[in-house]
């Protein structure tokens, strides 16, 4: 192997998933996996599932072992953060002052937890994003009798079903009208308050959070703005995430919530790409530029990366192009999302039963289908992403009647 090859900054799922392909790709110089975490490249979406309701322990949540890394010729290089970069001199700098050269770069910096201002340092206030998060909110759900979530997305939820199930509902603070507002439809976000109030969850929608209060230096209560307290021996911080992008401003990189990235994922600069929770890149599936937090983003883009940067003798590109979609596991909930933009639906079409969480909501814009949320209802989920995938000619009538069988759309859109 040559001396300079591919730097990846970001040892998460991305980063991982890019190093592993790449070797699965046939690429031979170089590849360097640079994290800021000390530990081996693990697995987040279990963090607040699994390890956190013990049903899975830490050495459970990693990609590979180390002999993994040693085998492939992947160069670890973990708790160490990248501090500066040089594009001309195509090298980056660590801020153990270690410099690495490359010839291409990749960004995979992820993203970070969106920080509460008015936050004190107390015990008992945690947010959740890495394994030790996940490790410190553990043993303090052990601890708690009243817990409280800010935060009503995709990760406070599943925390909240975790707590339930455990014997001590949490309470929801929520600055929207309902659960996931911002992500799902009103049939979705109705059904998931449902679900989770049977399960002893409460909560508080249309509010926003003041102040935390501590006793003892230890959370005591969360004060609303109407002067509300809810009281608290637990507050758990879910209240979104902030794509990391400093670093490539800081090389004089465009950022616009996220690395602005082409359809091939690469920045301005031609030897520099950017990939999973930190990119912004053109999707016709979003109806233009987007950036996405998922698994299945992350794994897509490394793979289809890893294809571009391996050719010894590389073709032009496609773009990429794969349908976004998403998943969560709340308390015996499973959903799942296929494609973009259900907030831009102009039409919103039942299948199914949302009183017995087996249903799905399809999302249509200017007759074409763009989004599909099911709920315990994997079949239709598996179908969704074909059918948006293809662009098949699937109508609401055809939809809205559980007799028809989406599926000979699939047959058909491919027979043409």
């Amino acid at each position: 192997m040559t001396a300079a090859g591919i730097v990846i900054i970001g040892a998460g799922q991305a980063g991982y998933q890019l190093a592993a392909s790449l070797r699965e790709a046939g690429y031979t110089k170089r590849v360097v996996l640079v994290g800021e975490e000390p530990e081996l490249p693990y697995q987040r979406p279990p963090l607040s599932k699994a390890y956190l309701g013990g049903t899975c322990e830490a050495e459970n949540l990693t990609f590979q072992q180390q002999p993994f890394y040693t085998r492939a010729g992947i160069e670890l290089i973990l708790g160490e953060r990248v501090s500066r970069i040089d594009r001309d001199a195509q090298c980056v700098w660590t801020i153990g002052g270690r410099r690495i050269d490359y010839e291409q770069l990749v960004f995979a910096t992820g993203a970070r937890n969106r920080a509460f201002g008015a936050a004190p340092r107390v015990n008992g206030l945690i947010d959740l994003r890495t394994m030790r998060d996940a490790g410190a909110l553990r043993a303090a759900l052990g601890q708690a009798r009243q817990p409280v979530v800010i935060g009503a997305g995709f990760l406070g939820l599943e925390f909240a079903a975790v707590a339930a199930a455990q014997g001590v509902p949490a309470h929801v603070i929520e600055a929207g009208p309902a659960p996931m507002s911002r992500v799902v439809s009103a049939q979705v976000g109705e059904a998931f308050r449902a679900h989770h109030e049977a399960l002893g969850t409460g909560f508080t929608f249309n509010a926003n959070v003041h102040s935390i209060h501590a006793q003892d230096d230890r959370v005591s209560a969360v004060e609303l703005t109407d002067g509300t307290h809810i009281q608290a021996d637990l507050v758990v911080l879910s209240i979104g995430v902030v794509p990391n992008v400093e670093l490539a401003q800081a090389a004089g990189l465009e950022a616009d919530n996220g690395i602005v990235v082409n359809a091939s994922l690469a920045t301005a600069d031609p030897n520099i790409y950017a990939l999973g929770d930190c990119a912004s890149f053109p999707s016709r599936f979003a109806g233009g530029r987007c950036r996405i937090e998922s698994v299945q983003n992350a794994v897509d883009q490394a793979r289809y990366l890893a294809t571009r940067l391996a050719p010894k003798e590389p073709a032009a590109a496609s773009p990429y192009d794969a349908v976004p979609w998403f998943w969560s596991d709340q308390g015996g909930a499973k959903l799942q999302i296929a494609g973009l933009g259900m907030r831009r639906a102009e039409e919103i079409v039942l299948r199914g039963d949302c009183g017995s969480m087996q249903f799905s909501v399809y999302g249509f814009a200017q007759g074409r289908l763009i989004s599909v949320e099911s709920v315990n209802r994997a079949g239709d989920h598996i179908a969704a992403r074909r059918l948006i995938a293809a662009g098949a000619p699937v109508t609401p009538a055809q939809v809205a009647d559980e007799t028809f069988n989406l599926r000979l759309l699939l047959e058909t859109s491919v027979s043409s």
